[in-house]
């Protein structure tokens, strides 16, 4: 097969989770903590895609690091209680890559245990590997620790690894490693975080179908076909 792992980034690519659950957690530890300032879901989409959500906190509001601490903190209760929904045709997907015999791996900014649990709420397969924001800031996407250590773990090249991701922060991490990056689009529907999407990404796709014939095409036809689903 062309891309012997797929890695996933997990909220608004795996599941839709931004406009129902951290969108609304983010504003009401705004209200508790810092009374009369909003952050609307436009704008924590777009802080978030660039220049991502701790540079937004540091810079908008003025987190030090333990607020940022104590924000995260505020968060892990909030998600313990809101399972989020996968995306339909996601599960398909990760089936025919592991009926295949590709990889499965996660390289989020929510927890390890968040993931796990809601790949198992979803019946998603279980990942082979996870990389979330328990990891040091240092080790977090963008920087490219998660891409490495898969690479390092499972013997494998840049070109064996497909990125899909909806954010800036995984298309960094992916250029940083020499790794293909899919951008996805069903999420939000934010011209300029599409217009650079579409610009810089090596695919595009703003629908799940889409994205599952792309990868259809590059386990059956072991790539050959896959260019006729470029951006």
């Amino acid at each position: 097969m062309k891309y012997k792992c797929l890695v996933f980034d997990h909220d608004d690519t795996v599941v839709n989770s931004t406009a129902t659950i951290h969108h609304p957690c983010f504003q009401e530890y705004l209200r508790r903590f810092y009374p009369g300032r909003f952050c609307t879901l436009e704008e924590y989409f777009e802080k978030n895609f660039d220049p991502g959500f701790v540079p937004m906190c540091r810079a908008e509001y003025g987190m030090s690091d333990e607020d940022l601490a104590y924000e995260a903190e505020f968060w892990k209760s909030y998600v313990k209680t809101h399972i989020p929904l996968a995306y339909p045709g996601i599960r398909e997907i990760m089936e025919r890559q592991r009926a295949a015999g590709g990889l499965i791996a996660v390289v989020s900014h929510s927890f390890d245990f968040n993931i796990r649990r809601d790949y198992a709420a979803n019946g998603l397969p279980e990942p082979d590997a996870v990389y979330g924001w328990e990891q040091p800031e240092d080790r977090r996407k963008p920087h490219p620790f998660p891409l490495e250590d898969i690479m390092a773990r499972f013997g494998l090249e840049p070109r064996d690894l497909l990125m899909i991701d909806d954010l800036k922060p995984g298309y960094d991490m992916a250029l940083s490693c020499g790794v293909d990056f899919a951008a996805v689009g069903w999420a939000n529907d934010i011209a300029s975080i599409e217009s650079f999407m579409r610009q810089n990404s090596d695919y595009y796709y703003k629908t799940v179908p889409e994205l599952a014939a792309f990868l259809e095409a590059c386990v059956s036809l072991d790539g050959k076909g896959a260019a006729a689903y470029n951006k």
